[in-house]
Order: structure tokens, then C-alpha cells, then sequence
């Protein structure tokens, strides 16, 4: 068996994860007359992107995203008009970071741990969301599935990053606040962290691998990783 212990590579996601999924809530609010209906169209999108990869058939997921709002608002009796749609696809371009995320991330890189991303989100033109939230600065490199064809959790967009990096699976810890992409990385040989954003919780269920670490925010969750996984110099 890999040594999973000492993971020194650390995959985060990026959507909710490092930036803020709730700033999406006012178009909701607008259009359905209750922000609580992001969680189901989010809910949806993901569902929707785990079919349509057993199904091997690929699409942009901002194309995915706009596409599950239309089915939503038809779904619940809610016109849903174009410009409805830009305002999400802007809103999700614009999303900040949460603001636990860069001090965590600083201090990860001060311990000497390697950061990169991965995202089901295709590659978009400068400024990229990191590079927009001053994020970019502390990952070496960012991933997105597109170049595979195929959605978080399927095993290919992890290999990949390992595939890129020219690593072990067992070098590297997804981070994420989505059960789903926590069990998908260990099933494909990483280690995981969860962190508990509002809204995520862990998947409670025999046979079902939990999260290495699991933490209510990303200050309790650098703490944790920090224990558990960083190197220390031998006396």
C-alpha cells in the first residue's frame, strides 16, 4: 500500500471551497423570491455533471451551470431570462474568496507545502478568479477537468494532477468542502481534508471512507494539517 501519511501536496477545489458561493444568493432571491433555491440549483449543476460523465459526454460546466438555472426556472414555474443568465455567469466570475482563505494559505506555503488547484470550471481569460481574489500568488499551478473531458469525482481529474506533477496519487491531499469530491479523491488514492462550509456536511454511511481530516473552517483545518502531515527536520 502507498504511503498515504505525509501527503506534501495539497489540491484544493475552488468553487465554495475558496470562494464564496453565497454571493450568488441575491439572483436567486430576485428571480425565485427565495435565496435558499441556489443550494438546489447548485445541487442540481453538480448531479447534472456527475451524469453527464457516466455518461461520457462533456460540456462546459459555466454551459452546465446556465443550463441548470433554465431547468430549474421551468421546474418551479420561473421564467428565466438571458439576462438572468449573464447575471449568473457574472456573479460566479466575481465571486471573493472567503476571508479565512489567504491567511491558511500563506501559512500552508510557509510550512512548505506544495498548493495547486483543481476545478470543474474551464479555463476563462485574465484575470482569472484567483488572480481577481490575489489567490494565484501562492498556488504553483491551477487544473481544470476540461482538460480530461470529465467531472469531478471521476478518477481522471485526479490522476491528472498527478499525471502533470509527475507525482504519486499518495503525495497529494484534496481540499475541498464537497463530501463528493472528498470521496472521489480517496477513492483514486489521495488523501483528503474537509472543511465544513455552510450549507456541506459529512456523508454518514457504512462503507463510506471519511474525510483524513475534517474541520469547521479553514483555520481549524491549516491547523490540523499542519499536525498531522508537516515535515518536521530530524533532530
Amino acid at each position: 500500500m502507498p504511503d498515504r501519511r505525509h501527503p506534501s501536496i495539497l489540491v484544493f477545489d475552488v468553487n465554495e471551497t475558496l470562494l464564496d458561493l453565497t454571493t450568488l444568493e441575491p439572483l436567486f432571491d430576485r428571480v425565485f423570491g427565495d435565496a435558499a433555491v441556489m443550494r438546489e440549483w447548485f445541487a442540481q449543476l453538480i448531479l447534472y455533471s456527475e451524469a453527464l460523465t457516466l455518461s461520457e459526454i462533456y460540456t462546459h460546466f459555466s454551459d452546465l451551470a446556465a443550463g441548470t438555472l433554465r431547468m430549474v426556472g421551468e421546474t418551479s414555474g420561473h421564467v428565466v431570462t438571458e439576462d438572468d443568465v449573464d447575471e449568473l455567469k457574472e456573479r460566479i466570475g466575481t465571486m471573493p474568496a472567503h476571508p479565512d482563505v489567504a491567511p491558511a494559505l500563506e501559512r500552508l506555503q510557509a510550512e512548505g507545502f506544495r498548493l495547486v488547484t483543481l476545478t470543474n470550471s474551464p479555463p476563462g481569460p485574465s484575470p482569472t478568479a484567483l488572480e481577481r481574489t490575489n489567490l494565484a500568488r501562492y498556488f504553483e499551478r491551477s487544473f481544470s477537468v476540461n482538460d480530461v473531458g470529465y467531472f469531478k469525482p471521476a478518477p481522471k481529474t485526479y490522476r491528472l494532477v498527478a499525471e502533470q506533477l509527475g507525482v504519486e496519487m499518495s503525495d497529494m491531499c484534496l481540499v475541498a468542502c464537497h463530501f463528493w469530491d472528498t470521496l472521489g479523491a480517496q477513492a483514486a488514492g489521495c488523501t483528503s481534508a474537509f472543511v465544513k462550509r455552510p450549507g456541506n456536511a459529512e456523508l454518514l454511511a457504512s462503507g463510506v471512507p471519511v474525510p483524513d481530516i475534517i474541520a469547521d473552517d479553514m483555520h481549524e483545518l491549516v491547523q490540523k494539517i499542519i499536525e498531522k502531515w508537516a515535515r518536521r527536520p530530524s533532530i
